[in-house]
């Protein structure tokens, strides 16, 4: 009502009773207005679940005649057995290499000729599998997932040939790259006995041993309706997606899933520092990581992390580009990102490439001068406000798009966290306090008292080629 009564005293107008009355009821409209946008769910999501137990989500978005259609398993690289890393991703590849229905290459190319795109993805806790198509070929894209989510028959050549492209895909995005190994090598050291510590993609060697009679044992075992959720996002209504899977999801059998058992990860109070020089490195980078929470294990402490993220690298105006960039000149990058979409322990990391003429060890303690200033002194509440207000935006973003809600849910739900709690994340966030991002700063980021196990601190640095000698 201040910018009211500011832009009144400047335009100086004199409103009548009757005006003034008309101006109450459209600010009180509007409020009424404002009051339920903020309480609506960010979704709106609907969601049922057929008999043989699998859970289906439906985002109504009739802006386009498109859907995104994606199905979800509750399996990924850390449900693997020992031994067998890589298995989970491997599978994926091979869902791709035919039914007794469908010849390897068809469903992609059922997809394509539909005018649709499709691929699918595989992390620690989830392997997912989607379809963005015409709305109009949605009960294909259901029969289809229908058939390979129980019926996959790879032809026994493909095996091998499906193998070596993910060997392929090992060698060029990781053993060719020594930032690659060195992420890989830091995560094993974060989180020793526990799956976390193995890449998605597998160790090399492991990649090589098992053969498709493994891989199926473990298909057979996680793939199954009462295993999966089934996100479905766009011009399409609750009733017509749930007719639609009946018809073709409906059809299947559950199974008796075993239980998700996973190591526990032991305690450590101290420090590891890695240090690596390489030919192919080009620039000097300091990067730690932090055990934390996630989602799953503290939802309070994982919507405070957030918001801390978002406070010290968030954009050009937050704290780590503006002090370490702008300000000091000290980083050419600086910044901090948690992940909390985990079933077990999310990670944060603090990251940064020196200006020319700077010191590795300079800009990694300007760095811990940051954090330290965060532990000790916290943030501001107008900080935390902006944090938030940035955040709720991209949350508008991705519910407008076609594909952001179903990875949203999709990731959400596999990881541990509700329908409910999804929708509600606005208004959850919404609560943090300035103390509550100085509580969990304090908590997590504290490498003098470290949460649970201390931080790993790495260090990449260029090394010159040696000149021959004659």
């Amino acid at each position: 009502m201040a910018q009211h009564q500011q832009l009144h005293d400047k335009m100086n107008i004199s409103l009548s009773l009757k005006s003034v009355a008309h101006l109450v009821a459209a600010l009180f409209l509007f409020f009424i207005c404002s009051m339920q946008l903020a309480a609506a769910k960010i979704f709106d999501a609907k969601s049922f679940t057929l008999d043989n137990g699998l859970e289906v989500i439906v985002v109504e978005n009739p802006r386009v005649p498109v859907v995104t259609h994606m199905i979800w398993y509750k399996v990924g690289a850390a449900d693997e057995q020992a031994g067998f890393s890589g298995m989970a991703h491997y599978l994926e590849h091979l869902l791709f290499k035919g039914t007794e229905k469908v010849v390897p290459g068809d469903f992609s190319k059922t997809v394509k000729q539909n005018g649709g795109n499709d691929n699918a993805f595989t992390s620690q806790d989830y392997t997912a599998y989607f379809q963005s198509i015409p709305s109009d070929h949605l009960e294909k894209m259901m029969e289809m997932e229908t058939d390979r989510m129980l019926n996959a028959a790879p032809p026994p050549e493909h095996y091998a040939s499906e193998k070596n492209v993910v060997l392929e895909e090992r060698r060029q995005n990781t053993e060719n790259d020594p930032r690659a190994l060195f992420n890989e090598q830091m995560r094993s050291v974060m989180f020793p006995n526990h799956p976390y510590g193995t890449p998605v993609i597998g160790w090399m060697d492991e990649i090589k041993t098992y053969e498709w009679n493994d891989v199926k044992k473990f298909y057979d075992t996680w793939y199954a309706p009462n295993n999966a959720f089934l996100v479905v996002s766009g011009d399409v209504t609750v009733e017509e997606v749930k007719e639609l899977a009946e018809k073709t999801y409906g059809r299947l059998s559950q199974k008796e899933l075993p239980k998700r058992v996973r190591p526990v990860l032991p305690p450590s109070i101290a420090q590891t520092n890695l240090t690596l020089e390489h030919e192919r490195i080009h620039q000097p980078a300091f990067q730690r990581g932090y055990l934390a929470q996630s989602y799953a294990q503290n939802r309070e402490d994982a919507l405070a992390l957030d918001v801390l993220q978002e406070i010290l690298s968030g954009g050009a105006t937050t704290r780590f580009y503006k002090s370490l960039v702008v300000e000091k000149k000290l980083a050419i990058s600086a910044g901090f990102s948690y992940s909390g979409n985990s079933k077990d322990y999310a990670s944060a990391w603090v990251y940064g490439t020196p200006a020319q003429g700077v010191s590795l060890d300079t800009l990694k303690d300007a760095i811990e001068a940051e954090l330290t200033n965060v532990i000790e002194n916290g943030v501001s509440e107008q900080e935390v406000t902006n944090a938030i207000t940035r955040i709720q935006d991209s949350a508008v973003f991705a519910r407008d798009s076609l594909s952001g809600p179903a990875m949203i849910i999709g990731r959400s739900l596999t990881t541990g966290s509700s329908l409910e709690e999804i929708e509600n994340w606005p208004d959850d966030i919404a609560s943090i306090t300035a103390k509550k991002v100085q509580d969990v700063a304090i908590k997590y980021l504290d490498i003098n008292a470290p949460w649970h196990r201390a931080p790993v601190s790495g260090y990449l640095l260029p090394k010159e080629k040696e000149e021959a000698t004659e």
